[in-house]
């Protein structure tokens, strides 16, 4: 049976029904195994994979039979057959009044919508598909999920296949998927920086060391990062601005989007190994950041993330603007979160007006007063999904 995913589990409310209710194509993005093409094959409809000669032919062939029915037409890879998109903007100005026509898929995102905005601006709508996340699992999976990942076969399911899938899983994008998409790295390099970008989990973005190690330009090394950031692989978290006495750093943070993928990185096979990791606390300070971006984004919510950090060393690990308010939210490896560690989240809260905080913990217990709040991670994931009801 499959999963339901949160972005699709209702018909009328969930946030991929909205978006094919109100345009004329929406095109589904996330990065390769995510679950894109299962879900959107559960929506019926005609299904063409523009990775496969015989369906881009296909949909060539029965192009005027598709686009004038009333079924909703699937364009799996849509980024690999960049010709259909003129015609699909001349197939939804013929009718501009009639949505729910078009799912686009694509693994990966500028090579998508360098074609939308060319051809597509204004008739179509943007949906990420992220691995599985806390909200759509129960039981043991929710438990295996930090040290996993959220990919339905790399174990989180039935605590089979982490870390081999992973493994295969980068080294198939490494040497097949991100040259296709135009990487233009050897599938060793790639590798290389996928270590590297392991390392730097958690820390302030900084291409000339990353450069001097792998013997590149920082600037190939920033061209590097964007196809794996477009790829869905990494996340820039940019440095928060803002009118601030405090100087604040302005680099941005990078994290490994799915934490099985870093695990695997690390070298890590099991719950026990991660525990004792010396950078344990890097993983589980970007699990929380991940599932708690995610949980806004399959809502549809708009938020701008981003983090702080002070000359002086003071910083806050994710800042969220979301419907006119700001969160401040400090993840902590703990179980036993003590009163100096809000105290220093209050204070550093206060340099930007924060008119909520959030000490994201391993405790259980959930204590509240005013705007400040300690609780686990399915309560911080709960407060950002409940913004959409």
């Amino acid at each position: 049976m499959m999963l339901e995913r949160r972005i699709a589990g209702d018909q009328h409310v969930s946030l991929l029904a909205r978006r094919l209710a109100s345009y004329p194509a929406v095109a589904l993005v996330g990065p390769r195994q995510c679950g894109k093409t299962t879900l959107a094959r559960s929506l019926g409809g005609r299904y063409y994979d523009m990775e496969l000669e015989s369906d881009r032919l296909r949909l060539d062939l029965e192009w005027d039979q598709t686009a004038g029915g009333g079924d909703l037409v699937v364009i799996d890879e849509a980024q690999a057959a960049p010709e259909i998109f003129a015609r699909l903007r001349g197939t939804i100005d013929a009718d501009r009044g009639l949505c729910g026509r078009f799912l686009l898929l694509g693994s990966i995102a500028p090579a998508l919508m360098t074609n939308v905005s060319e051809s597509l601006a204004g008739r179509l709508s943007v949906v990420e598909l992220a691995p599985l996340s806390w909200l759509e699992l129960a039981g043991e999976a929710r438990e295996r999920l930090w040290c996993c990942g959220g990919f339905a076969d790399g174990g989180v399911l039935h605590g089979r296949g982490f870390p081999d899938w992973q493994h295969d899983y980068l080294n198939l994008l490494a040497q097949r998927d991100l040259p296709t998409w135009g990487l233009p790295a050897t599938a060793r390099m790639t590798l290389r920086l996928f270590e590297m970008l392991a390392t730097s989990h958690g820390q302030q973005w900084n291409a000339s060391d990353i450069g001097r190690a792998l013997g590149l330009s920082y600037h190939t090394v920033n061209d590097y990062f964007d196809y794996l950031e477009g790829a869905f692989l990494v996340r820039r978290l940019p440095a928060f601005h803002g009118n601030v006495r405090k100087q604040l750093t302005k680099r941005p943070k990078v994290y490994w989007r799915d934490s099985g993928l870093l695990h695997s990185l690390w070298g890590i096979g099991n719950s026990s190994e991660l525990l004792s990791h010396p950078l344990v606390g890097a993983s589980w300070e970007g699990h929380v950041i991940e599932q708690v971006l995610t949980a806004l984004q399959q809502s549809g919510i708009r938020f701008r993330a981003s983090h702080l950090r002070t000359t002086a060393g003071r910083e806050i690990d994710l800042v969220v603007n979301v419907r006119q308010e700001l969160w401040a939210i400090e993840v902590k490896l703990t179980s036993n979160p003590s009163r100096s560690d809000m105290a220093r989240l209050n204070d550093t809260a206060d340099l930007i007006g924060a008119d909520r905080r959030f000490l994201v913990t391993r405790s259980a217990a959930t204590a509240s007063s005013g705007a400040q709040t300690v609780c686990d991670l399915p309560h911080m994931v709960l407060q950002a999904s409940e913004l959409a009801s």
